[in-house]
């Protein structure tokens, strides 16, 4: 099961957070999200456990408990992670795009022509500034 815990201090380590959810059973993956610049804690954490029973006596129990300083919230993820670590595409938090498929037609755009210029659409000339007869203010 995977748990998110929220609200972490900028201090607690993945290790922090491993050690305190191996009291409730077995901790196969632990992460805590940076930021890619500089490194610094989210503040956002996810932990798996391969145990469901004992993951839920690890989110009632520690759900609003301090640790290093904050009142950590705990609840079921509601991302699903692969523990294995021979997957073949790399983990993420973007989502799949999927096909581009689904854009539809060019719509109202127009069809570009031979020379670029796109058809259908009402160009203004360059001379005109779309400004009361003409005049520039």
């Amino acid at each position: 099961m995977n748990i998110y815990v929220g609200n972490l201090s900028p201090d607690t380590t993945e290790a922090d957070l491993r050690q305190t959810f191996e009291a409730f059973g077995k901790v196969i993956s632990v992460k805590i999200l940076r930021n890619r610049v500089t490194g610094e804690s989210n503040r956002i954490g996810f932990v798996g456990m391969s145990v469901s029973d004992e993951a839920q006596t690890a989110i009632s129990e520690l759900n609003g408990k301090n640790l290093k300083g904050n009142a950590i919230k705990v609840e079921e993820g509601k991302r699903t992670i692969s523990h294995s670590s021979n997957q073949g595409k790399p983990e993420g938090f973007g989502g799949d795009r999927g096909e581009r498929g689904d854009r539809g037609e060019r719509g109202d755009r127009g069809e570009r022509g031979e020379r670029g210029e796109r058809g259908d659409r009402n160009r203004r000339d360059s001379s005109d500034r779309g400004g009361r007869s003409g005049r520039r203010y």
